[in-house]
């Protein structure tokens, strides 16, 4: 069976943006983009919301230069791979390989984890938030910024409540921290 991960970069505070939205804060150097390429390399679907998907559907068109290789290889990986998105008002998709879906639907996701050759990818603090309540999320993989913003858009749902046990650990010299945990319950 497919494992479902959550992949996020946050402050140290735990958020994913700050106030305003901005996230410009967590843009990855090149260290940071080829070690999450390596990681991406195993998934074989990305679940995002429509925020989500707005934003990632950037790397469908992109081209990028040959001092960028590292930028070529996330487009590459990225529009490799299957991607549904759940949104109540897009009404159709802008890149290859994705599909639409009106809303969350936790079996869906089960289906697809029983059914995929590849682990599958959940991007977005929202939707990661849904399948952690649900109970769908089986490993997180955080990439703690040496940054507070002081609010935003927190990583985790407010009342998460469960057993981590961490199988990784990674530090890289932008400061950048990388915890890798298996979700227990």
């Amino acid at each position: 069976m497919a494992k479902l991960v959550y992949s996020a970069i946050t402050s140290l505070d735990g958020y994913t943006n700050d106030e305003k939205g901005n996230f410009d804060w967590s843009t990855p150097d090149a260290e940071l983009f080829q070690f999450i390429n390596e990681q991406e390399r195993g998934f074989g679907t990305y679940l995002y919301g429509r925020r989500m998907y707005d934003t990632m559907v950037y790397w469908e068109t992109f081209e990028g230069s040959d001092d960028e290789s590292y930028l070529r290889d996330f487009s590459e990986i990225w529009r490799a791979a299957s991607k549904i998105v759940f949104s109540r008002t897009l009404g159709t998709a802008s890149s290859a390989r994705t599909r639409i879906e009106p809303a969350f639907d936790t079996a869906v996701v089960r289906q697809l984890k029983q059914t995929s050759a590849h682990d599958i990818s959940v991007g977005g603090a929202n939707l990661a938030g849904q399948a952690i309540e649900a109970g769908l999320v089986d490993e997180m993989h955080l990439f703690i910024t040496p940054v507070a913003v002081g609010g935003g858009t927190p990583a985790h749902p407010a009342h998460l409540h469960s057993r981590l046990e961490l199988l990784g650990d990674d530090r890289l010299a932008s400061g950048v921290i990388h915890l890798h945990y298996r979700i227990i319950s």
